[in-house]
């Protein structure tokens, strides 16, 4: 089975917050685990370069994830992302997500 591939777009007006969201998903990618191993194989995040195409996103996380159910993991029972969205939660106005499998 493919892996799946999640991107998770943010919109976050201070530019201190962006750096927020940057350091907690440096915490994350180090102690996200399941089942005592890291689950999560690769985790990327940065600011878009200024575009009119970005439509006010500011913020991009990509992470890849060998099934499904490792994703819905993360989403509902990780404790290193539940610890992260309690902090940044606050600071952000709207988030978008989408996740797929590469057809390649």
């Amino acid at each position: 089975m493919p892996a799946i591939e999640r991107v998770t777009l943010f919109k976050i007006p201070k530019e201190s917050d962006r750096q927020l969201h940057i350091e907690q998903y440096g915490i994350l990618a180090q102690s996200a685990q399941k089942d005592g191993k890291a689950y999560i194989h690769n985790l990327t995040v940065g600011q878009p370069h200024q575009d009119q195409r970005a439509k006010g996103w500011n913020l991009a996380v990509k992470s890849t994830y060998e099934s499904l159910a490792d994703m819905e993991y993360y989403d509902k029972q990780c404790p290193a992302h539940a610890e992260l969205k309690k902090i940044t939660s606050p600071t952000r106005e709207e988030s978008m997500v989408v996740f797929y499998e590469n057809a390649l």
